[in-house]
């Protein structure tokens, strides 16, 4: 495929000058596989793109700077990503690589299993890790990453927090990678990456009075992610979500079709129709054959209780039903 965005609208969005190497590395993969794995969409990738150029500094760095940080020299004993229990230098050896910064055993033996998938002569980059800055696997690593963990779902609902917390483990950097997404998106959509791009933009998208104040917000990263969501001319399967603010104007997927609801509903009525008949035919009867008046009350009571019961529970279970549908769709 061709890639949607090009390196100068990659460069125009970058707070660093970064490798051209590193880059093209990204690209040339994106090129060759981007479209088997959904990332021909525009609006998953500037997500993609955003999360890599936070991760490596607008592509300036494809190896983690290494401190070693109180943080970094845990890793050496982080047995969650594969390492050792010992202090024996897995932190360091096994330490981030590529535009994702792939960390820890685990990843390298993973995408080592992957790689070969695709070529059987790939490298086994647990036994040599620096050969993941090489190609083609230095664009590969993050491609294999994103797919493996089902990024695609994240961006389609635009949703920054949990990307980032796919990828990092946690919320670390979360404010610089939605300023990345805000800068990409504004340079793609044709606006310049500051707030003099970001105030066009939202006039252009409707925004009035104070809602034009030039801040990327929720709002903002909604109508950039409708606008990233035309450009990728898809029909709208999509969820036009902003996160944490929910769009209010949302494609409606059902996923429990109204048919069934109505089916629901039609069989309580009818269920609490027959019953009810029976028991009030029953009472009548019983009455006729001069059943006692304390009797009766209680056949009474015992027929009302039993309607009310399937219509509370009826409702209950359309209600269920619909709350099913909006869990799926969120």
């Amino acid at each position: 495929m061709t890639v949607p965005i090009t390196a100068q609208q990659i460069r125009t969005a970058a707070k660093a000058t970064g490798s051209a190497a590193n880059l093209q590395s990204v690209l040339t993969s994106l090129d060759r596989y981007g479209a088997d794995v959904g990332l021909d969409r525009l609006h998953r990738l500037v997500h993609y793109l955003a999360q890599l150029m936070h991760e490596s500094g607008s592509f300036k760095f494809d190896k983690e700077i290494w401190g070693p940080t109180p943080a970094q020299q845990r890793y050496d004993t982080r047995t969650d990503l594969g390492n050792t229990p010992e202090k024996d230098g897995d932190g360091y050896l096994y330490r981030g690589r590529g535009a994702i910064q792939i960390t820890g055993k685990s990843n390298y033996t993973e995408f080592t299993a992957w790689a070969r998938k695709l070529d059987k002569s790939a490298p086994d980059f647990v036994a040599q890790p620096d050969l993941v800055n090489t190609d083609p696997w230095e664009g590969l690593v993050p491609i294999w990453y994103w797919t493996t963990r089902n990024l695609n779902t994240w961006a389609d609902q635009n949703d920054i927090e949990t990307l980032t917390r796919k990828i990092n483990g946690g919320k670390n950097g979360l404010a610089d990678r939605i300023d990345y997404y805000g800068r990409l998106a504004l340079v793609v959509c044709g606006y310049s990456p500051d707030a003099s791009g970001a105030k066009a933009f939202q006039r252009a998208a409707g925004f009035t009075g104070d809602a034009v104040d030039g801040d990327v917000g929720p709002k903002t990263r909604a109508a950039l992610h409708n606008a990233l969501l035309a450009r990728s001319a898809v029909s709208g399967d999509e969820a036009v979500r902003s996160a944490p603010v929910v769009e209010e104007t949302t494609v409606e997927k059902p996923v429990v079709p109204k048919k069934v609801e109505q089916e629901v509903k039609q069989k309580t009525n009818w269920l609490s129709t027959i019953f009810g008949g029976i028991f009030g035919t029953g009472g009548f009867a019983a009455w006729l054959a001069g059943m006692d008046r304390d009797a009766l009350i209680l056949v009474a009571g015992i027929a009302l209780f039993v309607v009310i019961g399937i219509l509370i529970g009826g409702r209950w279970l359309v209600r269920r039903v619909k709350d099913i549908r909006k869990e799926l769709e969120a």
